[in-house]
């Protein structure tokens, strides 16, 4: 198609998941409910954070934020797909659609900063425990905690820019139930050329320096643990570290498939999947993973529930 003779789309259409009548109310109740569980577990967690002051500590500061990221990421998408289900309307405006895909890309890269900063934390914690409270100070904590806030806005921002930038012509079919900057690529007449290059640069460097961050934690973290004298003592603290590291492996395993390779190797079926990963099930899992592999969340849990017992009584 000629440059001259361009149409500017106004809206995109989400084909979801499946085109087939016959599945969209199976598909409905099942992101419902996972949507429910999703949004319901984070909130229990954040609750359970919040009311009971033996778990008022940076660990639980930052899995406190992980868990209001969790709600915010899921909430970005699934409602507007159940609402498309149900209305069998799947057009969203341009505006609309970059909105999307802002508030979504700026809550992943906040996921993978404060994943960064959790491993930090153990480290902390773990290697230098008499420090800890030094360190880990209220200031401390808020500048790590509002700077990933704010790091991932940032960075969303300059994807989203890049991406408005870019010309959309006839084809408004988006192969997903959200928008997503692979997806926006695709249907895209411009040359995309620069905005893959920097996804691959930029979300690499992203990538790295949070997984550097993990990496290097844990290295000291495990040369620590393997020098401590009690079995019980090492037991521990291999326990308050692996719930954070099934979190990590279940976040970065999705998003560098999806994120860093070119746009040619997108594959319809395969992203689509992975693409669920990452938006439904591990914000899902996350609160069962930090609440039943984590001795001190199962107690404030089952104080919260006596609390609401006695007042009941």
């Amino acid at each position: 198609m000629e440059h001259g003779k361009q149409t500017l789309v106004a809206e995109f259409v989400l084909l979801g998941l499946s085109e087939d009548p016959a599945q969209q109310l199976p598909l409905f109740i099942l992101f419902f409910m996972l949507y429910s569980v999703a949004v319901l577990g984070n909130m229990l967690i954040i609750t359970v954070i919040i009311t009971d002051s033996q778990l008022h500590s940076p660990m639980y500061f930052f899995i406190c934020n992980l868990s209001l990221v969790d709600i915010c990421l899921t909430t970005v998408t699934i409602p507007k797909m159940l609402a498309s289900i149900l209305s069998g309307r799947r057009s969203i405006s341009f505006n609309n659609c970059i909105t999307q895909l802002y508030f979504f890309v700026a809550f992943l890269c906040i996921e993978s900063y404060l994943l960064g900063v959790m491993a930090f934390d153990r480290y902390v914690a773990i290697c230098n425990p008499f420090h800890y409270f030094q360190m880990m100070n209220k200031s401390g904590i808020a500048l790590l905690g509002v700077g990933s806030w704010i790091t991932g806005f940032l960075n969303s921002l300059l994807h989203t820019v890049m991406i408005s930038s870019l010309s959309f012509c006839k084809q408004n079919l988006i192969q997903n139930f959200f928008c997503d900057i692979p997806a926006m690529l695709k249907l895209s007449c411009s040359d995309t050329s620069t905005n893959e290059l920097l996804i691959l640069t930029e979300a690499t460097m992203m990538a790295l320096v949070s997984i550097l961050s993990i990496v290097i934690s844990y290295v000291y973290i495990i040369a620590t643990i393997l020098r401590m004298p009690s079995k019980e003592g090492r037991r521990q603290a291999f326990s308050t570290c692996s719930s954070h590291l099934t979190v990590v492996s279940l976040y970065y395993g999705t998003i560098l498939f999806t994120y860093i390779r070119p746009t040619s190797s997108y594959s319809l079926e395969k992203d689509k999947v992975v693409s669920v990963m990452y938006t439904v099930v591990t914000p899902m899992v996350n609160p069962f993973i930090y609440s039943l592999r984590n001795k001190q969340v199962k107690g404030a849990m089952r104080r919260l529930v006596n609390r609401h017992h006695f007042f009941q009584t």
